[in-house]
């Protein structure tokens, strides 16, 4: 009887190639929407576009870019990668195309909440989340792999977050707390997950040029490094300008500088699809130290938002994109000459972002240049693994 009842799984045969795999259609649609939601904001700044009705268009553009476009990418890489560690059967088909319908009405009704009201358009964007999350809960559960429970606080993190967010904005509140909740959410994942993925690449990218040395192993090293920005992270969420927070950020930064600089990504140069990763995951200690500088009041804290948002969260996440569509494509995994320039873009922006914030009299100008690169980095991720997205898969 249970197996009448359960969720269709394995890979669709039937069917568009698009929804085969959970990475094909969330990381399309969060390489489309990030240039689509950027432009949009763009044009509301400079042309005066009205956007999201009584939503706003300020909260509308904070919102899209936390709780918009990364779950999309969230989801393609979790459906992907879940399978792998749990040894089951992706979802896939029918699951999947439902899945990405919920995630597209929730873009939709933000974008234009006027149409069935705004607590309506909430409604329907919070569905999201938690139903990525019961998604991952039942086939961690199913497939026992009981190390992996702590990517579902990640999501709940996120989901919490969320539904914060919309309440302060409801009712006309800060939503500080919220942002600082959700970029942290994002972060501890990329400091977990990236902290498995990144050596392991690297190692394996390493043996096969015949390379002698190797990142170091996982370890208690990794533990206490993980440890420290999770307490550095929560500080920050609940108190972002107690001074002693500083230090804690401080020790945080440089365990995660050492971290990094014990993956040997300088070897890397050779190939930018991986080179990038290490560069991604280098924002991490880049931003711990913002947080540390913000706990002091040298720097404000939309510059911090915005090193650790866009530095380290849209950075990692186009970087893994690109790798995941070109991998589970039965691609080459080498960064083509688009690809590698989208990364230039994304890095641009990451840098452009927070110097808007600190340099007042050149905000303006700094905030355009760095949504016009935000804007190449995905357009260009769309035009280079748009195509490996939609159709088959290559034989080895």
């Amino acid at each position: 009887m249970q197996n009448r009842i359960a969720m269709p799984r394995g890979i669709a045969r039937t069917g568009p190639i698009l929804f085969s795999y959970g990475f094909r259609p969330f990381f399309l649609g969060a390489g489309v929407w990030a240039v689509a939601a950027m432009a949009v904001w763009l044009a509301a700044l400079t042309l005066g576009l009205e956007v999201a009705g009584d939503y706003g268009g300020a909260p509308w553009h904070g919102h899209e870019m936390l709780f918009g476009f990364p779950p999309a990418v969230l989801a393609g890489f979790l459906l992907t990668a879940v399978p792998n560690w749990t040894g089951r059967l992706p979802v896939s088909g029918t699951p999947l195309m439902a899945l990405f319908a919920v995630w597209v009405a929730g873009r939709l009704a933000m974008l234009a909440p006027g149409l069935i009201g705004v607590p309506a358009a909430v409604g329907i964007d919070l569905v999201f989340l938690p139903s990525l999350m019961v998604i991952c809960a039942r086939e961690v559960i199913a497939g026992r792999k009981w190390g992996d429970m702590k990517i579902l606080t990640g999501l709940l993190a996120l989901s919490v977050a969320n539904l914060l967010f919309h309440l302060a904005v409801l009712g006309s509140d800060d939503s500080g707390m919220a942002h600082r909740l959700a970029i942290s959410a994002y972060v501890m994942l990329i400091i977990v997950i990236g902290g498995r993925i990144i050596p392991s690449f690297t190692r394996n990218w390493l043996k096969k040029r015949g390379g002698e040395r190797f990142p170091a192993p996982h370890g208690r090293f990794d533990l206490l490094a993980i440890l420290s920005s999770l307490l550095a992270l929560a500080g920050w969420v609940v108190l972002p300008e107690f001074p002693p927070l500083a230090l804690v950020a401080a020790l945080a930064a440089l365990l995660h500088s050492l971290r990094l600089l014990r993956w040997r990504g300088w070897e890397t140069t050779p190939e930018s699809l991986l080179l990038i990763l290490h560069l991604a995951y280098g924002f991490v200690p880049l931003g711990l130290a913002g947080i540390a500088l913000g706990a002091l009041g040298v720097i404000d804290s939309y510059s911090v938002l915005h090193l650790l948002s866009v530095g380290t969260t849209a950075t990692m996440m186009i970087a893994v994109m690109s790798r995941v569509s070109c991998g589970h494509t039965g691609r080459p995994l080498e960064a083509s000459r688009l690809t590698s320039a989208s990364y230039a873009a994304i890095m641009l922006a990451a840098v452009l972002r927070p110097l808007a914030n600190v340099l007042p009299q050149h905000h303006f100008a700094l905030v355009g240049a760095a949504g016009a690169f935000w804007i190449i980095a995905f357009a260009l991720f769309c035009a280079d693994c748009g195509p490996m997205l939609v159709t088959s898969r290559r034989s080895a």
